[in-house]
């Protein structure tokens, strides 16, 4: 197998580092034609590479003594451990050593160096966070969902435009629409942030669909919800709470008294739909905007994640993803 593309991953970030990561990666190299610099701990790592069997020259280790906890303020842990895995990764794209990285490490150390490190694309203000939100109709790609807090109405209109790129060439949704998280569907609606971009949306060459309600989102209002950071964090975490509140709730209700007998013959439908909400069979959310590839695994994920965030990268990387974006920013 002709591995041309080369990703680097932490292998330290996130709860179930590295067991876990080096799991993914070891079903990843053996599944899609890629090579993986593991960044992290040499000895450590190495150990746990000897459990598997897999092309020894698609795996190489790269050494970082040092590990940036989710505990750490962002930018000290960024100007101060040089030597961590994630750093280290960051370093090997912007020496176009790797073409991606990918870390279940902290979320606002990632942001951070990967804006320094590997920095923006030109005429990108912000880059944000893109996260597939399960719905109905399958997903919404959510963005910014956390990156940028306080945003201007040219961030939220170059957020349309990247997350439009994204969405047709990685995640193969063609022509997307772009609806505008509202508290309403009128035009006139919401606050003058929101009210700016919907002018600014509605003048541009995206498939803009117009104000996507809140409650609309689970039901696939629309391909691509854009929204500031603070907003689409909030959706993005009552979502996951909400889901695991009504599964928990659900699974308690059919487990107790006279319906434990319809248990057993609701458990596969039961799985399915709570596999629908799981993140790691998405994989990961990309830091959309920078110069290369940064991706986002959730901080609990588990192998399955860091073999599909790779199998993204893949995509990403052979769709130019990067140029198209740079090019639609500056027509």
């Amino acid at each position: 197998m002709e591995r041309n593309i080369v990703v680097a991953v932490d292998a330290m970030g996130g709860d179930n580092a590295p067991f876990e990561i080096v799991k993914g990666v070891v079903e990843a190299v053996k599944l899609y034609p890629v090579k993986v610099l593991l960044v992290g701990k040499e000895d450590i790592v190495n150990k746990e590479l000897v459990s598997y069997t897999y092309d020894k020259d698609s795996i190489e280790v790269v050494n970082a003594d040092e590990v940036i906890g989710t505990d750490e303020a962002p930018t000290e842990a960024v100007r101060h451990k040089r030597n961590s895995s994630m750093m280290v990764g960051l370093g090997l794209v912007k020496e176009n050593k790797a073409s991606a990285f990918i870390s279940a490490g902290s979320t606002g150390a990632l942001f951070v160096g990967g804006t320094v490190t590997v920095g923006r694309i030109k005429g990108i203000d912000r880059p944000a966070l893109a996260t597939c939100l399960p719905t109905l109709k399958g997903f919404s790609l959510l963005l910014d969902s956390g990156a940028n807090v306080d945003c201007k109405p040219q961030y939220l209109e170059q957020f349309a435009k990247m997350g439009s790129v994204y969405a047709e060439n990685v995640l193969g949704v063609k022509n997307p629409t772009v609806g505008l998280a509202n508290i309403g569907i009128e035009k006139e609606k919401g606050n003058m942030l929101v009210k700016e971009v919907y002018g600014l949306l509605e003048n541009s060459d995206i498939n803009f669909i117009g104000n996507a309600e809140i409650v609309d989102i689970p039901y696939g209002a629309a391909d691509i919800i854009v929204c500031d950071g603070f907003e689409g964090n909030t959706i993005l975490k009552l979502t996951e709470g909400l889901s695991k509140a009504l599964l928990t709730l659900i699974k308690g209700e059919i487990t107790k008294g006279p319906y434990k007998l319809a248990a057993a013959a609701l458990k596969t439908p039961f799985s399915n739909i709570k596999k629908n909400f799981d993140s790691d069979q998405v994989g990961g959310a990309p830091y959309i905007g920078l110069k290369a590839l940064v991706m986002k695994m959730h901080g609990s994920c588990k192998a399955p994640a860091v073999t599909n965030c790779i199998k993204q990268s893949i995509s990403f990387i052979e769709k130019d993803t990067v140029a198209k974006i740079e090019k639609l920013i500056h027509e």
